[in-house]
């Protein structure tokens, strides 16, 4: 079973990370069908980045790779899940998870 790229003008689709062992939602990220084979190749989270229109393999400059242990693909084929170990921060600020401004109600 394979993601449906075809389904975003674009050929992205989002990528929810999170961790496998504590279910903790790390981060969000956008993949292509490059960064998805990649991804599944390598064992290493690679995503696609909207702003510098390139691959990108999570860890590559900060050390802080996603090692892949399970991916999931949602009903409609069109959100991948990604269930990985970190090995450190998720997070570009250093955070463990990008998820950290919580909403006052």
């Amino acid at each position: 079973m394979t993601p449906d790229f075809d389904k975003d003008p674009n050929g992205l689709l989002p990528a929810i990370v999170q961790d496998a062992n504590t279910g903790k939602v790390l981060m969000l990220a956008y993949m292509n069908r490059e960064s998805y084979d990649l991804t599944l190749k390598t064992g290493k989270a690679t995503f696609y980045s909207r702003s510098r229109k390139q691959l990108w393999l999570k860890g590559e400059t900060s050390g802080h790779f996603m090692m892949v242990k399970q991916v999931f693909l949602d009903c409609d084929l069109d959100t991948i899940l990604v269930k990985a170990e970190p090995c450190g921060p998720a997070c570009h600020t250093g955070a463990e998870s990008c998820f950290f401004n919580e909403v006052e109600r």
